[in-house]
């Protein structure tokens, strides 16, 4: 275990370190232990170990410390022939208190378990808890001296150990740093965004090649924006011709667009599911266009410029096969004439 453990910090001593500005630090450690007079243990042996540093950045906390302390030779027990080990392994949460540019001190505050080769005489292996404080010194840019004191309060019975440790800590895993400030080109003068040719009614013609504005939203329209096929969203019950209310909003704008435009001339198209006879349904296609075109002249709408046409269930727009379906075929168009 004596060698394992001296390789061990013949070999962290070498590891390669970085800059100032680094994320860990990895110390080699030896020291000795002075234990307290009724654990029946020699009173002073020595220890050596390893820990490393997790440096903390826009924290409280400086650092967080992982490590081992090993002890070197065999622990006596006194008043016998026997022996053991003693391992500790601990976490401390540590903080620096800057001295001079080069010299700090430092507390530190953890906890840990320990572990006896062989337990006797009420030393068990168990949890601990600690604290210290220490010094460190850097003696180069990656190479710092540190020796600190730690008490060491064993959770069960309350025993008491003090260790002290003298490390030399070595920074490595540099911390990216902040890329060059690069000054900017001058701004170069870009010519002002050519602002998007306007659609004002949404018909899909731009209000410069648009003859007809103010479109009814929904109607399709030819290149020049002229409105050609208007559906007026009015679908009937099954063998009924009466509009309801609830479409009147959509009629009124239709006379509201014809009565605006005096040159506007359109034939109400009247259409009808395929419920019942081929010759029943052109008379009742017949009579929803008639509906139509009498709402229509009810709001002002001159009769001349409007006609009512009926095409029975000739020209359903979807299928027959679906309460669905059969509802939209039951429908009225406007049609415009030129």
């Amino acid at each position: 275990m004596k060698r394992v453990l001296l390789s061990t910090i013949a070999c962290a001593s070498l590891a390669l370190a970085a800059n100032s500005d680094y994320k860990y630090e990895i110390t080699p450690l030896i020291g000795g232990v002075h234990t307290e007079g009724n654990l029946d243990l020699d009173r002073n042996y020595a220890n050596a170990g390893l820990s490393l540093g997790f440096n903390q950045f826009d924290s409280f906390i400086d650092q967080v410390e992982l490590g081992f302390l090993r002890s070197i030779e065999d622990v006596g027990y006194t008043g016998t022939n026997n022996d053991t080990g003693v391992t500790r392994i601990f976490t401390n949460l540590i903080k620096e208190y800057p001295l001079t540019a080069d010299a700090s001190l430092y507390t530190l505050v953890g906890a840990g378990v320990e572990v006896f080769d062989d337990e006797a005489k009420g030393n068990e292996d168990g949890l601990f808890g600690n604290y210290g404080a220490g010094i460190k010194y850097k003696v180069a840019e990656e190479l710092s001296l540190k020796f600190d004191v730690r008490h060491v309060i064993e959770a069960d019975h309350g025993d008491n150990n003090l260790l002290y440790t003298l490390g030399f800590a070595v920074p490595f895993g540099e911390v990216a740093k902040a890329a060059p400030v690069v000054e900017k080109p001058a701004p170069v003068e870009t010519p002002a965004p050519v602002a998007a040719p306007k659609d004002t009614d949404g018909d899909g013609v731009i209000d410069n090649l648009d003859e007809c504005p103010d479109t009814m939203k929904g109607a399709k329209v030819d290149t020049v924006g002229c409105m050609t096929l208007i559906n007026l969203n009015i679908n009937f019950d099954t063998d009924k011709s009466v509009i309801k209310d609830s479409y009147n909003s959509r009629i009124a704008e239709f006379a509201k667009m014809m009565k605006a435009n005096p040159k506007l001339k359109a034939s109400i198209e009247a259409h009808t599911d395929s419920v019942g006879s081929n010759a029943y349904n052109q008379k009742l296609s017949e009579r929803r266009a008639a509906s139509t075109v009498k709402a229509l002249t009810d709001l002002g709408v001159d009769s001349t410029k409007i006609k009512a046409v009926g095409f029975g269930e000739t020209r359903p727009v979807a299928s027959n096969e679906t309460v669905e379906g059969r509802a939209e075929n039951r429908r009225v168009e406007a049609v415009m004439v030129k």
